[in-house]
């Protein structure tokens, strides 16, 4: 039985873009490339050969273009797993719902979705300028449960045994892991370091920082620092691959998350003048999608 989906969950704005992302089908490429911050977004369009369109909706930037002959949609997504919950329900409706009909489309349409952007580093081997792709992220959030399914694409394995590792607090959510597709993850990330992310669900506490408040579990990055799973070990801090990874498993879409180092976490150090290994990494994405 086909099931219509409602307005009030699947909101459509009166010019027929979904809501949020003011976006309409054919305005998405099957590649994508997406970031935290706006700004960011024509960045990767000035590597581009020619625009299409530009769109800006909040805090929700898009530019599609082609690259190389190759069609991309570079989008901005926020901060946080909350943020990637809305960019990646719309932009699956916009590849595999009928707007118009609010059905579901007999024929899937796979996105490519990869997230580029600048992390704090977990490891004293892991210098600042590194690449690191995450090639498992773990969300700190809670997200994934939301959803039938999610359960079981945790990695239930790993999350017990980062828990008991980690002594976790047990009025925290319950922690999942989620593989990058690995496919995406060779043809693009073959010659950058590999490693567990944590999503976190907080920029503060929820990293490690200390302004005024003290942290429930202050040991909580020497935790991290000193956990391996199968030859990987807890590489970088960031706030949305967890929700990407997790969403595209369940959607059955690719998705992977390269970061540049820009801060060593365990070394106190920070590099602010950064932009032209962004660029760097930027082109290696575009070239390798």
């Amino acid at each position: 039985m086909i099931r219509t989906i409602s307005p009030d969950q699947l909101p459509v704005n009166a010019d027929g873009s979904i809501f949020h992302l003011h976006l309409h089908p054919e305005q998405l490429a099957d590649k994508v490339v997406m970031m935290g911050d706006p700004a960011r977004v024509a960045l990767v369009a000035s590597f581009f050969d020619s625009i299409e369109f530009d769109r800006q909706s909040r805090e929700f930037r898009t530019i599609t273009g082609f690259y190389n002959k190759k069609r991309i949609t570079a989008i901005s997504h926020g901060i946080g797993c909350d943020n990637l919950d809305i960019v990646m329900t719309e932009l699956d409706a916009l590849a595999n719902v009928d707007l118009k009909n609010r059905e579901v489309k007999k024929e899937f349409r796979q996105l490519t979705l990869v997230r580029i952007g600048t992390s704090g580093g977990l490891q004293p081997f892991i210098p600042t300028g590194s690449y690191v792709v995450s090639e498992i992220s773990m969300g700190m959030d809670g997200l994934l449960y939301f959803y039938e399914g999610g359960r079981e694409a945790n990695n239930s394995e790993l999350s017990d045994r980062f828990r008991k590792h980690a002594q976790w607090n047990k009025l925290l959510a319950e922690p999942y892991f989620v593989s990058a597709d690995r496919e995406l993850s060779n043809q693009i990330g073959f010659d950058m370091i590999k490693g567990i992310t944590c999503s976190a669900n907080g920029f503060y506490g929820p990293q490690g920082r200390q302004v005024r408040l003290g942290l429930a579990t202050p040991e909580q990055n020497s935790f991290l620092e000193s956990f391996e799973y199968n030859g990987l070990k807890f590489c970088n801090y960031e706030m949305e691959s967890a929700a990407l990874y997790g969403l595209s498993k369940l959607m059955k879409h690719q998705s992977l998350t390269i970061c540049l180092i820009i801060a060593g976490r365990t070394t106190g150090e920070m590099n602010t003048e950064y932009k032209g290994s962004f660029d760097d990494l930027i082109t290696k994405v575009l070239d390798r999608i």
